[in-house]
């Protein structure tokens, strides 16, 4: 079970961070975002995730703002995930948890 939680925490943490650096790239390229590379090899990183929320959110909510709610999801997702991984290691005893 430590070794599920982890690999999801890491399966979490790899879109977790391709959102954050859209993010960033959405503010600091502007309008030719969509040409650069980095800002597409993160949104490439990040589209499996991206899909998934388009097809579960309505169809009022903005393809623009798929991201953000996208990046939120992840988030919760993520910390879910941690607290679980804490409780257990919490649970087993500290010394199963050390690498």
């Amino acid at each position: 079970m430590l070794q599920l939680l982890e690999f999801l925490q890491m399966l979490l943490y790899i879109p977790l961070l391709a959102l954050i650096g859209q993010g960033v790239l959405y503010v600091l390229a502007g309008a030719k975002r969509e040409t650069n590379f980095f800002y597409t090899t993160l949104r490439l990183i990040s589209r499996p995730f991206t899909f998934v929320v388009r097809k579960i959110t309505p169809a009022q909510v903005a393809d623009e703002h798929v991201p953000v709610v996208t990046f939120f999801l992840v988030v919760i997702a993520y910390a879910v995930v941690t607290f679980e991984l804490i409780s257990l290691c919490v649970e087993m005893g500290m010394e199963h948890c050390r690498r």
